[in-house]
């Protein structure tokens, strides 16, 4: 984790603004993400593992100005981001940690992850999603907006290549490109079958695949 801790530190200046050029479906992705996260509440408790700068947090913050965000992340240069994107909101919270090991405290009607948890070994994948199960109100819902691998490996290597097309094609500076090449290497996909499945034997129900795009995929489940 301390390698992903020292990637993002350095990263986490021209995040937002990168992350719009790396992935190639940014605007539904992040649409989708939030569009499914309807509970039956108009100030839900919101738990944003791997928060990073925040970006997932302001999105739902449109549709919820009225919730309760924590937000989690191993970077403290990325939270530092979020404090300044939600400057005298009293109504968020920051702890500095490994999402996959902190002990929390708090229930949430709402668990969300933007492209963080395939950083996971597949082991601490299955852990954090019985870890979300446990953290929900009855109800809440958890929303994985992430990446994930290929069901073969033709598939695989295909959506790779859609995905290195766009990016050398969409403007960004080539150091920026082979910084962001570099950083795949840190990434430990798992197929969306077997996170579906995960999902299901953490004990969600209406587990589903909500979005996909190549390799970007929303997953939803509900605690009921």
């Amino acid at each position: 984790m301390s390698e992903i801790k020292r990637k993002f530190d350095e990263i986490s200046k021209k995040y937002d603004e990168q992350r719009k050029k790396f992935i190639p479906c940014f605007d539904d992705f992040y649409r989708v993400s939030v569009s499914v996260a309807s509970v039956n509440t108009g100030n839900p408790k919101i738990l944003d593992m791997g928060a990073g700068t925040g970006l997932l947090s302001a999105f739902l913050m449109e549709r919820y100005p009225d919730a309760s965000f924590t937000l989690i992340d191993i970077s403290e240069k990325m939270l530092d981001i979020a404090k300044d994107r939600f400057r005298g909101n009293s109504n968020v919270k920051y702890i500095v940690a490994d999402y996959s090991k902190y002990s929390f405290v708090e229930d949430y009607d709402i668990v969300v992850s933007a492209l963080s948890i395939h950083h996971l070994e597949d082991e601490e994948k299955k852990k954090i999603y019985k870890k979300s199960y446990s953290l929900l109100k009855q109800n809440g819902i958890i929303i994985n907006a992430d990446q994930v691998h290929g069901e073969t490996p033709f598939i695989e290597n295909f959506n790779k290549n859609i995905w290195k097309h766009y990016i050398e094609n969409s403007g960004l500076p080539e150091e920026e490109i082979l910084a962001g090449y570099e950083r795949t290497k840190l990434d430990k996909d798992s197929t969306l079958d077997q996170q579906i499945n995960w999902l299901k034997e953490a004990g969600f129900c209406d587990v589903s695949c909500m979005y996909k795009f190549y390799q970007f995929a929303v997953m939803f489940g509900k605690k009921v």
